[in-house]
């Protein structure tokens, strides 16, 4: 048998996969989640095309959801209003 490593001198080897990497998520169960956070309230990140054209360093820009679609509860206010 050979002996315990100490965890200062340890390097691991790599040599199995992460449990969590093996999590697969698709599109549209993210847009779904994105969604739902919107709706709850909270103001959660999304990834979108740069409108400037000028800078071509960042091709995505991360903004929040609220800058795109504005503020959940006044939506939510219009969608029930009788005309």
């Amino acid at each position: 048998m050979g002996s315990k490593s100490t965890g200062k001198h340890y390097t691991s080897k790599g040599e199995r996969r992460s449990s969590m990497s093996t999590r697969e998520t698709d599109i549209a169960s993210k847009t779904i989640n994105i969604k739902n956070a919107y709706w709850q309230g909270r103001n959660p990140w999304i990834t979108i095309d740069n409108p400037s054209r000028e800078n071509t360093k960042e091709r995505k820009i991360r903004v929040r959801v609220n800058e795109l679609w504005g503020e959940p509860k006044g939506r939510l206010k219009q969608q029930f209003i009788m005309k």
